[in-house]
């Protein structure tokens, strides 16, 4: 169910509290013939997944969202900062041939362009140098800047964001990662931002594994 592994015991229970709550846990172990200390782990796991609901005086319900629901609890509550990597970073007049050594070296998709006063103004993946090298340019002249997707039209993730904010994100704009990104605003009132991270669609596959291996 739901693509969580449950005992044979705790799938009769929730068949039992499906069929019958509000149940008391008295009931459920008298009709597994156990004894109620034997049960209390296994209703203690389908509760706290997120199956069940325990209310005092009132016994055991069913909570027909299931898993789908405590695990969006939990994913909300990670923040962009718990799971971001470090990004790599070059400066607009960088050639393109430089920033595909660089691209290689880091073994990245995707490298954020800073203009002069290391602020970002542009992002540029594995696809625009492919482009651009299937054509005819002097890839050790030209600067990266030349290629780049510029601001605004570059999708970005603040530290406090949470982690599905960011993968709705990745997922609607169809990028493999998102430039982590602090806010000011200078002088003249213009927002500037500071690249201090990068959130890809590899620490989202790591926090899915690190919860599951911190399940079992």
């Amino acid at each position: 169910m739901d693509n969580i592994e449950l005992s044979d015991r705790q799938e009769k229970i929730l068949e039992i509290v499906k069929n019958d709550c509000p149940i008391t846990g008295e009931k459920i172990a008298e009709l597994l013939n156990v004894t109620r200390a034997a049960l209390r782990p296994d209703l203690a796991v389908l509760t706290m997944s997120g199956f069940l609901e325990a209310k005092p005086r009132v016994g055991y319900t069913f909570k027909s969202e299931g898993f789908g629901n405590e695990l969006k609890r939990i994913l909300n509550q990670y923040r962009v900062r718990d799971v971001q990597s470090m990004p790599v970073i070059m400066k607009e007049n960088c050639s393109i041939y430089d920033a595909i050594v660089t691209l290689f070296m880091e073994d990245t998709g995707s490298i954020f362009i800073v203009d002069e006063e290391n602020f970002l103004s542009g992002v540029v993946s594995r696809k625009d140098f492919l482009k651009t090298t299937l054509g005819h340019a002097d890839i050790h002249k030209m600067p990266v800047s030349i290629i780049m997707t510029r601001m605004p039209n570059i999708v970005t993730a603040g530290v406090d964001d949470t982690v599905v904010d960011a993968v709705k994100r990745i997922v609607e704009h169809e990028v493999d990662s998102l430039p982590v990104v602090k806010s000011y605003i200078n002088p003249e009132g213009d927002e500037k931002l500071e690249v201090v991270g990068k959130i890809t669609k590899t620490n989202i596959a790591r926090l899915f594994l690190d919860l599951a291996s911190d399940s079992r």
